[in-house]
């Protein structure tokens, strides 16, 4: 038998049935909480041992009208007692605080899923709003639904009526009502939402006792009343040995650069602007002046990346932050790195475009923007996180890449990467790449002089010296017009120029990357299901479902972008099809048709929203099969 949380026992306790996952979304209006409900199911999901992906989904506005389509702001949760690779396509249970947020999401529920509905607010007024002719909940338009309703804010008022707040401020407290209500539904902990709040509220003591109590009596709603006949329990997942937290990407690729100040022995400079959805990232690095990072927002992206580049030159990590219609801005500045060959790290949080776009929507479209989005031959090597787990790895990658080439790096996470979140097992620092660098401290001129020539070049990596200023005897000419070859002076030699353009391509495209890997179980595959940035886990899951079907499929990911591994060709060649799911136009198909002359089939999506492991099980499953029929 189940106790309550103030300990009484009920009545008759509900079944208990064991899922090995679940799909739960939060909706609401963007002043509901949503986001914040979300993530604490999901801390208890990551605390209790699950495996998880979220996707939150925010509108654009700062603050749309209420009620709202456009309002609406939701989050999604996906658990399970084994790995998973996405945050589901569909909901099993949809929690909907108004009728936009049941209008916006309904159609995602599917036959037989469980809608929690928040009756208070199915007025007259705010059922008009969204176009709904009739109230849904009293038609049979949601027959095929489990539907409870759940006057929300009157229990939530009824639970705070001690307490001294207004109606207004106790009504707000409804979504901890809902957490509560859910927390109890799946067996989740209380303890740590408890002490998160007495956290988030301890200069306000009133408001966390007050969400502590709407909290409660969320879970002794769903333990008293008769509607609820079953609940849920998902069991641990059995993840590998060794610590976890839960993280976003945006917040691993904080880490990731505090990391890499640490194993280069550098000091880091973080000159951004901030912009939805990689403002978390400045956030994050802002609490870590302890770490030898120095946070510097800028009035502008072209002064915060020219901050950054400064930093560089002067001998530290040079970073900066951003969206799309920022590294337009910055793409300048970008070329003064490349021709300068200074180290960079230029991270690029894709979102909707073009100009402003859809600015809390994820879109992977920047992608050939990366690649020749600059004035003249202006190669850099581009990274993709696959994962915002992966963020972490790839920030140290990017920073490896950047100074041991001496070369802006660009850095090519996603709105989908960013703000979901997953498991993420604390590394082993001893586990952790060597970064450090040694910076020029003797003179070496090619002409036996006692100067500093600035353009002097490893031979293995092409990379020429970091020499800071300051440092007596190696005064050196910098700047963005073109340089002899060596000695750093300003040179307008046409065979120069020639060879100084054909030296950075070669730098690049020298870069030392690992190959390729396939994930092809049966060997017998024809088909190769290839993608890049977050597309990684609705591909994997999609190719899950096409082999429990019977059919051979291959997956492979790149994480390396320019310059791509080295055995990709041979990997393309040996499939007779190659699939591409893009959050775009097919920009990664186009580079490697031109490339390798591979007849990639291009998957395109741009509406926002990451795509869904379904969708891609049945395009694969078409090209399986025309694949075998070619075959046959």
């Amino acid at each position: 038998m189940s106790t309550s949380v103030d300990g009484s026992q009920p009545d008759t306790a509900p079944d208990v049935r064991k899922v090995d996952r679940v799909v739960i979304r939060f909706a609401g209006d963007s002043g509901d909480g949503m986001q914040l409900t979300g993530d604490r199911f999901t801390s208890e999901a990551a605390a209790f041992g699950n495996d998880l992906a979220t996707l939150p989904n925010f509108p654009a506005e700062i603050r749309a009208p209420q009620g709202t389509l456009p309002g609406v702001s939701s989050f999604q949760l996906h658990f399970a007692d084994y790995d998973i690779l996405t945050p589901g396509d569909r909901p099993d249970v949809l929690v909907a605080m108004n009728p936009a947020a049941l209008k916006s999401n309904i159609a995602d529920v599917p036959h037989g899923g469980t809608v929690i509905v928040n009756t208070d607010e199915f007025s007259k007024r705010n059922l008009s709003k969204v176009g709904y002719e009739s109230n849904p909940l009293d038609d049979d338009s949601l027959a095929k639904f489990q539907v409870h309703q759940v006057a929300m804010g009157t229990l939530t008022q009824g639970a705070l009526a001690e307490t001294d707040l207004g109606k207004k401020d106790a009504e707000r407290c409804k979504n901890m009502f809902a957490l509560g209500l859910l927390s109890w539904m799946y067996h989740r902990p209380t303890e740590g939402t408890e002490r998160f709040l007495r956290e988030k509220f301890a200069k306000k003591p009133t408001l966390a006792d007050a969400n502590i109590l709407a909290f409660r009596a969320g879970w002794n709603y769903g333990e008293t009343t008769e509607a609820f006949s079953v609940t849920y329990e998902v069991a641990p997942a059995k993840l590998a040995p060794g610590t976890y937290r839960q993280i976003t990407g945006n917040t691993a690729l904080a880490y990731g650069i505090v990391a890499a100040g640490q194993l280069s022995k550098l000091k880091v400079l973080v000159g951004t602007y901030p912009i939805t959805p990689a403002s978390d990232v400045l956030h994050e690095l802002s609490k870590h002046k302890n770490f030898g990072i120095t946070t510097f927002q800028a009035e502008d992206e072209i002064a915060g990346i020219g901050a950054a580049l400064g930093a560089s030159y002067g001998g530290s990590l040079g970073v900066t932050s951003t969206s799309g219609p920022g590294v337009a801005l910055k793409s300048e500045t970008i070329g003064l790195g490349v021709m300068t060959e200074l180290p960079l790290v230029v991270i690029d949080v894709q979102r909707g475009g073009p100009s402003t776009g859809l600015p809390t929507k994820t879109e992977q479209a920047d992608l050939l923007q990366a690649m020749f989005g600059r004035n003249s031959e202006s190669p850099v090597p581009i990274v993709a996180p696959c994962s915002p787990a992966d963020c972490f790895d790839i920030a140290l990658e990017a920073t490896r890449i950047a100074l041991t080439y001496r070369t802006p790096v660009l850095l090519l996470s996603d709105g989908a990467i960013a703000n979901g979140s997953e498991p993420w097992m604390t590394p082993d620092v001893d586990d952790l790449p060597d970064l450090s660098v040694r910076f020029a401290s003797e003179t070496n001129a090619l002409d036996g002089s006692d100067e500093f020539w600035p353009y002097v070049r490893d031979p293995e990596t092409l990379a020429r010296e970091w020499a800071i200023p300051g440092t007596a005897g190696l005064q050196h000419r910098i700047g963005g017009l073109e340089k002899q070859d060596g000695a750093g002076n300003i040179s307008y030699d046409p065979d120069n120029h020639d060879k100084m353009v054909r030296l950075r391509q070669a730098k690049v495209d020298g870069i030392t990357v690992p190959d390729v890997t396939v994930d092809d179980p049966s060997g017998e595959a024809q088909v190769l299901a290839l993608g890049w940035g977050s597309s990684y886990g609705p591909i994997g899951a999609a190719c899950r479902r096409v082999r429990a079907r019977g059919l051979p499929i291959a997956q492979a990911h790149l994480r390396h972008l320019n310059p791509m591994p080295g055995n990709l060709g041979d990997v393309l060649r040996r499939y007779d099809k190659v699939i591409i799911p893009e959050m775009n136009l097919g920009q990664l198909a186009m580079l490697l048709r031109a490339k390798y002359l591979v007849d990639a089939i291009s998957y395109t999506k741009v509406a926002g929203l990451p795509f869904k492991a379904e969708e891609l099980q049945d395009v694969f499953l078409d090209t399986v099969k025309g694949a075998e029929e070619a075959k046959a």
